[in-house]
């Protein structure tokens, strides 16, 4: 077994990424993950807490990466194009990426206003709502933006859990993004 110095918070959270990413979220234990990097369990306790603190950290990189391809996916477009495009890319990563975007959802640890402020997280909201606001005309437009990323989530989660069925959604992602941004548009 390596030496537990050459292990560093970095090399931890890729294993566990990848650890969540193929084999989901109740095989991501400290033991597994101790494993699949070849060191004693008590290791990962020097560069992170608990396995809550770990998610955490997974949930913190998985709201980054989300508002990273969010960012790439609007740059250079028009507000309403731009607001489509951001919802095709925020369900291709849930898709794509279950486990991670299932992290984003988990309440995690208690955070003062300017960590909140400084987080991943905040900074995912922060974008949905500047696009949000581009087409409504309201740059806090907080409503719109909980409406949005609703029906995004709740859309996302149907489909993964196969609700949809084999005739899929038929086009009702289309009619509902449209009318969100038809009624966003009202207040312009």
């Amino acid at each position: 077994m390596p030496y537990p110095a050459k292990l560093s918070p970095d090399a931890v959270l890729a294993a566990a990424r990848r650890l969540l990413e193929t084999s989901g979220p109740a095989a991501l234990t400290m033991r597994a993950l101790a494993e699949t990097l070849d060191v004693r369990p008590s290791s990962l306790y020097r560069h992170f807490e608990n396995r809550e603190t770990l998610l955490a950290e997974l949930g913190e990189q998985a709201a980054r990466t989300l508002d990273e391809t969010l960012q790439a996916a609007t740059r250079g477009k028009s507000p309403r194009p731009a607001l489509l495009a951001a919802a095709d890319a925020y369900l291709n990563y849930a898709r794509q990426h279950p486990h991670l975007y299932a992290l984003l959802l988990i309440p995690g640890p208690e955070r003062t206003a300017q960590e909140l402020a400084a987080s991943a997280g905040k900074q995912l909201w922060n974008t949905l709502l500047a696009l949000v606001g581009a087409v409504s005309g309201d740059p806090d437009d907080t409503a719109h933006t909980v409406a949005l990323w609703t029906f995004l989530h709740g859309f996302s989660e149907l489909e993964r859990c196969g609700i949809f069925g084999a005739s899929g959604p038929r086009g009702g992602l289309e009619a509902g993004l449209e009318a969100l941004l038809n009624h966003m548009t009202l207040r312009a």
